[in-house]
C-alpha cells in the first residue's frame, strides 16, 4: 500500500484504488496558517533536472506495484537460467530423470509382459493346465 500526506490531502492506494481525501495532521489553526505563510514564501531557486516529474511518478508507480509471488518466482528462474551452465546442467537432470522413470517402467512392464507371454505358452503345450 502506498501512502503519503500533505498538510491539506491524504493519497493513498490500496488494492488498485487511488484514494484521496482532505485530513487535519494534527495542527491547530494558527500552527497551521503559520505553515501555510512560510510555504507561500518559500521558492526554489535550483532548476528541477529534465523529467523529474515523469521519474517521480515512475518511481512512485513502481512502489505501488508491488510484484506478486508469481512474479518473484518467474524473475528468479530468469536469474538462475540466465548462465547458460545452470540451464545445461538442469536440462541434463531433466533427461536423466526422464530416462531412469523409462528403465524403471520399461523393466517392470517387460517382466509383466515375460509372466503373461510363460503362462499363454504353457496353456498352448497343455490347454487343460490350469493358471497359475
Amino acid at each position: 500500500m502506498l501512502t503519503f500526506e500533505t498538510d491539506v490531502l491524504r493519497v493513498s492506494r490500496a488494492s488498485g484504488v487511488l484514494r484521496m481525501e482532505r485530513f487535519n495532521a494534527g495542527m491547530n489553526s494558527s500552527e497551521d496558517e503559520t505553515m501555510r505563510k512560510a510555504l507561500g514564501q518559500w521558492k526554489i531557486a535550483a532548476p528541477l533536472p529534465p523529467r523529474f516529474k515523469e521519474g517521480v511518478w515512475r518511481r512512485i508507480e513502481q512502489a505501488a506495484s508491488a510484484p506478486t509471488a508469481w512474479e518473484l518466482w518467474q524473475r528468479w528462474l530468469e536469474g538462475v537460467f540466465a548462465r547458460k551452465a545452470v540451464a545445461l546442467a538442469y536440462v541434463a537432470v531433466l533427461l536423466l530423470a526422464g530416462l531412469t522413470a523409462g528403465y524403471v517402467n520399461g523393466r517392470a512392464y517387460e517382466q509383466r509382459a515375460n509372466a503373461r507371454l510363460a503362462t499363454q505358452y504353457v496353456q498352448s503345450l497343455d490347454p487343460y493346465q490350469k493358471n497359475p
